[in-house]
């Protein structure tokens, strides 16, 4: 996994609305600094990075980073009831995509 990836998931889940604007500039600024497309593992990573809204729209751009990976991530299984917002959004984003046989 690439160094920029491993600074950015170990900084932990996006801040939320309370947070400063340093903070929310801090955690965009780390992902514009990931070159696209990411690799499944890091797209897996990055998954568990999101917060509890949208960041002031951070939330958004890490979901279009993760959509860059080679297909839906790995390890990742279909979201119970019980998942966060982004979880449900990324699997309903992934499952539109996946070939119907």
């Amino acid at each position: 996994m690439r160094p920029e990836v491993q600074r950015f998931v170990a900084d932990g889940p996006l801040p939320d609305w309370d947070a400063s604007e340093e903070a929310v500039d801090r955690r965009h600024h780390q992902l514009a600094a990931i070159s696209r497309p990411v690799t499944s593992e890091e797209a897996a990573a990055l998954a568990t990075c999101f917060g509890p809204d949208d960041c002031y729209g951070v939330a958004w751009t890490l979901v279009h980073l993760i959509e860059t990976a080679p297909g839906p991530v790995p390890k990742l299984e279909e979201p119970g009831l019980e998942a966060d917002d982004w979880a449900q959004t990324l699997w309903g984003r992934w499952a539109s995509k996946r070939p119907t046989t």
